[in-house]
């Protein structure tokens, strides 16, 4: 059974969403103390966190980025907020998905499927041994942890996943439309600049090991993962 955790500060939101997601067999938590999320999530442990952006105290993007810094569980952002600058901000805050109000509740049950399966899929059952080396940096995916000799950097949920991506096709030119597509589900509302933010964060996270110029840009097409250190 998964365990879901619902943070939203409008009560008859909450009693219908917990309603119906235990109509369909999931064991739904909600938050019940908005000034420390992050406590009552670490207490929960849930499978996904289905997150609203207006929040009392701190805002949904707040919560985001402090349990994106332990966990790589799916995010859903459930908001009211349809600019498409906010939908971006989720994304890059580490937030998997971003479903506008009002919502259908089907819709959101397919979501919280969809996501459960990548996330826990039967491609996971050894996902804690995983990692992906080129030559002797190393990268583990569900630790969000990047390693070259004896120095280590923390990486985001997106970061590890367009890190990951170049690195198990190092050498080879990934265009921009096959990162999007691996990074995000639904592109439809993702600023082009918004990969460009990201490369720029994990350039910068490979230049506090020491490792420069390895991302290179193919301009009007994409990206190559280049062995640039020794």
């Amino acid at each position: 059974m998964f365990h879901l955790f619902i943070v939203e500060d409008d009560p008859k939101i909450t009693k219908l969403l917990q309603s119906h997601l235990e109509n369909y067999g999931y064991m739904v938590s909600v938050v019940t103390n908005f000034s420390n999320v992050l406590h009552q999530f670490e207490a929960t442990k849930p499978d996904l966190i289905l997150l609203d952006v207006n929040l009392p105290m701190y805002d949904g993007y707040y919560w985001c980025r402090l349990i994106r810094q332990q966990s790589t569980c799916p995010i859903l952002f459930i908001s009211a907020r349809e600019g498409k600058m906010d939908q971006v901000m989720a994304l890059e805050n580490g937030a998997d998905d971003y479903i506008t109000k009002p919502f259908d509740y089907e819709i959101i049950v397919a979501k919280i499927r969809s996501h459960l399966r990548r996330a826990y899929g039967s491609y996971a059952a050894n996902k804690e041994e995983r990692k992906i080396q080129v030559s002797d940096l190393i990268l583990w995916p569900e630790k969000l942890l990047l390693r070259w000799k004896d120095a280590e950097v923390n990486l985001g949920y997106k970061e590890t996943q367009l890190l990951e991506t170049l690195m198990k096709n190092h050498s080879t030119v990934i265009s921009r439309d096959r990162l999007l597509d691996k990074l995000w589900d639904d592109t439809t509302f993702v600023d082009e600049n918004t990969l460009n933010v990201y490369i720029a964060r994990v350039r910068k996270k490979l230049k506090e090991l020491g490792i420069e110029d390895t991302i290179e840009t193919i301009r009007g097409f994409g990206y190559r993962f280049l062995v640039t250190w020794r």
